[in-house]
């Protein structure tokens, strides 16, 4: 990936629009190409990705894409900081811990909207204007309640650490259900009692216990509708809250 066209690629819409050099003149540009490459990456993944296909749908040559585009690494940066323009703003959240339940319940939302994104968001990506965007909103959402700025930026990681790993979860349940044609209900159902046979009480006394409570049944059941995301985000919450004290009682 060349990062000066990257980047000038991502912040188009701050300077100039991006024109073609050559070629012939199709009605194409670039927010069309990315939009409709994101159209085929939700519907078929990531890894299916091609300029051949996101050609297909606008009825143009791959070829001509390289007009707009210089390949498939710009296109997916591009791609990421236009979906991560879907984050909610935290302009008007009431103090810091609700602007980052808005970060993180929005970088979830995103994630399931586009499951071929949480893989990005730790890569070596170029941040464009969205992405730069909800950075600065984050982290002065986090402005003035007494964190240092190494803190500041690790609190930031550990909430997009537990988004991605939520969010991974849930598209590994998805990609499981189609691949194997069962629901999770199906697949305990085939599977639990051969387990039961197999796992000795004695060995492993805990998990005896816990399985025999009925909760791997329906994981997530009882901590609310988002299968425990927002159980789990709670408590993340809440140790950033103590870290908040500390510091402020410090």
């Amino acid at each position: 990936m060349d990062p000066a066209r990257t980047l000038a690629l991502l912040w188009r819409a701050e300077h100039e629009p991006v024109r073609p050099a050559r070629g012939p003149r199709q009605g194409l540009t670039v927010d069309r190409i990315v939009r409709t490459a994101i159209a085929v990456a939700d519907a078929d993944g990531l890894a299916a990705l091609s300029m051949r296909k996101v050609a297909e749908p606008l009825g143009v040559s791959a070829m001509s894409l390289y007009t707009y585009v210089p390949g498939r690494a710009e296109l997916v940066n591009c791609m990421l900081d236009e979906v991560l323009g879907e984050a909610p703003s935290l302009e008007a959240a009431d103090g810091w811990r609700q602007a980052l339940e808005r970060y993180a319940r929005g970088g979830m939302a995103i994630a399931r909207r586009h499951p071929w994104v949480p893989p990005l968001v730790s890569s070596r990506m170029l941040m464009g204007p969205n992405e730069t965007a909800r950075w600065d909103g984050v982290l002065g959402a986090l402005s003035g309640v007494g964190l240092p700025e190494r803190e500041m930026l690790a609190v930031v990681h550990l909430l997009d650490g537990y988004v991605r790993g939520a969010a991974q979860q849930s598209a590994d349940a998805e990609h499981d259900a189609r691949r194997s044609g069962l629901s999770y209900d199906e697949w305990y159902e085939q599977t639990g009692p051969l387990l039961e046979k197999t796992i000795s009480a004695d060995r492993y006394p805990a998990l005896t216990r816990v399985w025999r409570s009925g909760v791997f049944e329906e994981p997530g059941a009882g901590l609310g509708p988002d299968g425990g995301f927002e159980f789990g985000l709670q408590r993340v919450l809440d140790g950033i809250e103590r870290r908040v004290a500390d510091r402020f009682a410090g």
